[in-house]
């Protein structure tokens, strides 16, 4: 079995480099022929859940969107192994990437629980919030955002952005560059949750910057225009395997025990 050491010092990195590599990802969509935008449709199905879980269970709407956005990593595995066929020079397929997690499905499936159950966890925080502090019942999504943003409703939004904020930046903490890592060299996962937590303590501005950016356009996409996740989803897994490629340096010469 190969073993990974567990010593990863994350690159440093500017914050406007985030910039650079956000463009970068939006040529590996270009290269990769936009094959990736098959896996932004599925984020696009995503976004219409959310849609049709508040037309049915309002309450439940703020931890599905949630978990929306927990869960993207794991949804973004595809995406990811397409840059990482593309890097390695091998023609891009996306019956490929469907199974690429299957190269370390352990690590995979174990992070993914991680991430499952963490959404789990918000989304039942997030209707016990609702039910404490929300004060009205809201008939579609444009008269929640409104009602939520009243005076009535500011003790709901300070407590329910606060736990949100600690949820997301545990999150965000053990994902950044976990799942692409686990793609590219079989780390296992913990190494990787422990390098993604490295890279966040030695590159907090940009790795602000890019959560940032990650929030503005999924986010963006999902109030204003759900189609766009078609595209935006795909550049944004594109752009996290530049990030993860920038800060995490080639692993060294693997040893194996028998």
């Amino acid at each position: 079995m190969n073993t990974l050491s567990m010593a990863v010092t994350p690159a440093p990195l500017a914050p406007k480099a985030i910039f650079g590599l956000l463009a970068d990802g939006v040529r590996e969509l270009r290269l990769t022929r936009f094959t990736g935008l098959a896996y932004g449709l599925v984020f696009v199905l995503m976004g219409q859940a959310i849609l049709t879980m508040y037309a049915q269970v309002w309450q439940l709407t703020m931890g599905l969107t949630a978990g929306f956005f927990l869960m993207g990593p794991f949804v973004c595995c595809g995406i990811y192994d397409l840059s990482r066929q593309h890097a390695l020079g091998q023609p891009v397929s996306l019956r490929k990437s469907l199974t690429s997690w299957s190269r370390n499905w352990r690590s995979i499936a174990f992070f993914a629980a991680i991430l499952t159950f963490l959404m789990i966890v918000w989304a039942r925080v997030s209707v016990v919030l609702f039910a404490l502090f929300a004060t009205h019942d809201y008939v579609d999504v444009s008269s929640m955002l409104m009602k939520i943003a009243s005076s009535a409703n500011l003790p709901f939004l300070m407590v329910w952005s606060g736990v949100g904020f600690v949820f997301a930046s545990l999150v965000f903490a053990i994902s950044v560059v976990s799942m692409p890592m686990m793609l590219d060299r079989d780390a296992d996962t913990i190494e990787a949750i422990a390098a993604s937590a490295l890279v966040l303590w030695q590159n907090p501005l940009a790795m602000l910057t890019w959560a940032l950016l990650i929030v503005l356009l999924i986010g963006a996409s999902l109030v204003f225009f759900l189609p766009a996740l078609a595209v935006t989803a795909p550049l944004v897994g594109h752009a996290t395997w530049k990030v993860y490629k920038a800060l995490v340096p080639p692993a060294g010469p693997a040893t194996t025990n028998s």
